[in-house]
């Protein structure tokens, strides 16, 4: 193990796995049922909807309040950054706004810069990027709501 995201001594990897578990307990969840009522669901329900991106916003806010003084969630760049990242980045495709919370969207943007990351969201390629409101988001839309409805799923590849 090299410790680069995951730290060694304890109070560090303590550290990084509390933001990891508010990634896995909070974030990930919060934001999988936004993206679906929000997006997907084929029936508009929007107390299930307000819920679900209201509690996407208050997770936010620790997250903002978090990067006030951090660079990092934990210190060093690390695995619970890249965890929470992946999601909150999608924060436009579930209808949440965060133009109130500066920290946040400067770690969303720092961490959307490094090459690795670049590297990370093209894989594997898509023309689509997934915040965008045109003809192919929507096309991206129907045929995962579709999936939904039918518990399909999509290859990928052979």
């Amino acid at each position: 193990m090299t410790g680069r995201l995951l730290p060694q001594d304890i109070r560090g990897r303590s550290c990084v796995l509390q933001w990891l578990m508010f990634q896995m307990g909070g974030i990930g969840p919060m934001m999988g049922q936004a993206n679906v009522f929000f997006r997907y669901y084929p029936e508009k329900i929007q107390p299930a909807i307000d819920r679900y991106q209201g509690e996407c916003r208050r997770l936010f806010e620790v997250l903002d309040g978090r990067l006030r003084d951090n660079e990092f969630l934990a210190g060093d760049y690390s695995i619970a950054d890249i965890a929470n990242w992946a999601w909150v980045r999608t924060h436009r495709w579930s209808g949440i706004g965060i133009d109130e919370l500066p920290h946040l969207r400067r770690w969303l943007e720092q961490l959307r810069a490094r090459p690795a990351v670049q590297k990370g969201i093209n894989a594997p390629p898509s023309a689509l990027e997934r915040d965008a409101c045109d003809d192919e988001a929507r096309k991206f839309v129907e045929e995962a709501r579709r999936m939904v409805e039918t518990g399909q799923f999509r290859r990928i590849g052979n």
